[in-house]
């Protein structure tokens, strides 16, 4: 029983969210407290309110929300009633906030270290120097190459995976009170995750940070978490300690969320293959990045890619759809070897291998409808105009479960579910034979996930579509690949049917991929630190 005063408390929390050209509550009357040095998990799936509220603990209301009634105190201080300037002091010093999508969040101009420091400088906490010398200890601490130079970099020079942690640094700069953790490892490989894991907690311990995490990831939320909060439709379902909640949750809707993931499709095979890489080699300037790499997709089934960051896997993909012409070897699409660069690709070489990208928020212009996005591409490689548009976009929302009244919808009226079923919708428009999944349903909570997967499942079914799988996610491999292509360093270290990759003995390298996947259980982190440095 904690006796001192928390660090945050909020009461009786209402915000509105403005849609449908009417406000109407997204948060239910919900209450938060956390003391110093705690962590707090958030879940919930998509839509919950997670992300509405852990802003909310920074008296900040996104575009189209309000903070409507209740009360946040942070260290006594009302942020309900404060002033923008007095809560802007908090912002970045006291409290600071790591976003989901690093990409979006970094400024392309500016180089890591420039951003890295810029708050601690901005609110006096450090002069230049200093906070130059404490990022770099960051950049160590959260295990990224060079990290005396890195800072040095501009954002588009450094992987995924290292700008999230490069994020994680910048937040940790100004040796905040209190971190917003909002999906944080999300777009990280199950290797480096770990990684990134143990260096938040320790930092999280090391100076006694409060924080709340926000996650769809249940296994990786009973790493970081003293206490769990579930929320459903703006409202708390329950809330108990971590390991109250992982070993006997009371709530149906919690133990469905505990209960997701249950797909297992046994993997097949086929000579017959759409697609062949062969002895290709690529490079970015004078960097080879892909190394005499050779991968072959069976028609009509799934092969997944898998590997950590900066492995290749994204590189081969540009590869396959001309966007990086390889140095040596060749593409070959059902038997036909394809021209290296998209220039010099047919409009019908282009239609009939399509691709899908990881966040859906990015990959759509936000002032375009749903008719638009998924029109396009219909009249681009199709020749329809017209009224056989429209009826077009209707039988493609059909197919991904959505209705005509998504039609005029703005991608700023979806849920992250709705936006990736257009973007697969606008992939289909094109009548492809190949579709390219990069990490598509990474961004996703588990529920959603789960029907994502199935969608795609249903559509190669029905339609005879193959799909390449770029993934980090095991349990994503586990439900939807036929087979498995494992890649280090630009090269393939192995490739067969999911259940022979998945069968041990395995390959050092195939082994701590399976090994730094999370297990729903407390203490696995530490578990698996405690093995790999003994």
């Amino acid at each position: 029983m904690r006796t001192e005063a928390p660090l945050l408390t909020i009461r009786n929390m209402v915000i509105d969210g403005f849609s449908d050209e009417r406000w109407h509550e997204i948060i239910k009357g919900v209450d938060l407290t956390l003391h110093k040095g705690e962590v707090l998990g958030l879940i919930g799936e998509s839509g919950a309110g997670k992300s509405t509220l852990g802003l909310a603990a920074m008296g900040f209301a996104r575009p189209g929300c309000r903070l409507t009634s209740g009360e946040i105190a942070f260290d006594g201080i009302d942020l309900m009633s404060a002033s923008e300037a007095a809560k802007q002091k908090l912002r970045g010093a006291r409290i600071a906030y790591v976003a989901q999508s690093a990409a979006a969040a970094f400024n392309p101009a500016h180089t890591l270290l420039e951003q890295t420091i810029e708050a601690s400088v901005r609110h006096g906490l450090m002069d230049a120097g200093e906070a130059a010398d404490y990022a770099r200890e960051l950049y160590a601490a959260m295990d990224l190459p060079d990290p005396e130079n890195i800072g040095d970099r501009y954002p588009h020079q450094v992987s995924g995976g290292q700008l999230q942690r490069a994020m994680t640094a910048m937040a940790m700069a100004s040796k905040p009170d209190l971190i917003i953790f909002d999906e944080p490892t999300t777009a990280l490989d199950v290797t480096t995750q770990v990684n990134v894991l143990a260096a938040m907690r320790k930092a999280i311990k090391l100076f006694g940070t409060a924080a709340i995490y926000i996650t769809h990831d249940l296994a990786v939320v009973a790493q970081m978490a003293d206490r769990i909060k579930v929320l459903r439709y703006g409202e708390e379902v329950e809330e108990a300690t971590t390991e109250k909640m992982m070993s006997a949750p009371e709530h149906p809707y919690t133990k469905s969320l505990w209960a997701v993931r249950s797909i297992q499709k046994p993997g097949q095979s086929s000579e017959d293959h759409i697609l062949s890489i062969e002895n290709v080699t690529a490079a970015y300037g004078k960097l080879n990045v892909l190394h005499n790499v050779n991968i072959t997709v069976p028609r009509g089934k799934t092969v997944a890619i898998v590997g950590e960051s900066g492995s290749g896997k994204s590189t081969t993909a540009r590869v396959i759809t001309g966007l990086l012409p390889p140095k040596s070897g060749s593409v070959n699409f059902n038997g036909e070897t394809l021209p290296e660069a998209l220039s010099g690709r047919s409009i019908d070489q282009l239609r009939r291998i399509q691709m899908i990208y990881q966040m859906a928020d990015t990959a759509m212009n936000p002032r375009q409808t749903v008719r638009e996005i998924i029109g396009r591409p219909v009249e681009f490689y199709l020749g329809k105009r017209g009224r056989e548009v429209d009826q077009r976009v209707s039988e493609l929302l059909g197919l991904i479960e959505l209705d005509d009244s998504f039609m005029d919808r703005l991608p700023g009226e979806l849920s992250g579910g709705q936006k990736q079923r257009i973007c697969i919708a606008r992939a289909l428009a094109a009548d492809p034979e190949l579709i390219i999944c990069d990490e598509v349903t990474s961004a996703l909570d588990q529920i959603v996930q789960e029907g994502i997967l199935k969608l795609l499942m249903n559509l190669q079914e029905r339609l005879g579509l193959s799909y390449i799988f770029i993934t980090h996610d095991i349990a994503t491999v586990r439900a939807i690949a036929d087979e498995v292509v494992v890649m280090l360093e630009g090269q393939v270290v192995e490739q067969g049917l999911k259940e022979d990759i998945f069968e041990p003995p395995f390959p050092e390298y195939t082994d701590l991929l399976l090994s730094s996947v999370p297990l729903m259980e407390t203490g696995w982190l530490d578990r698996t630190i405690a093995a790999r440095s003994s």
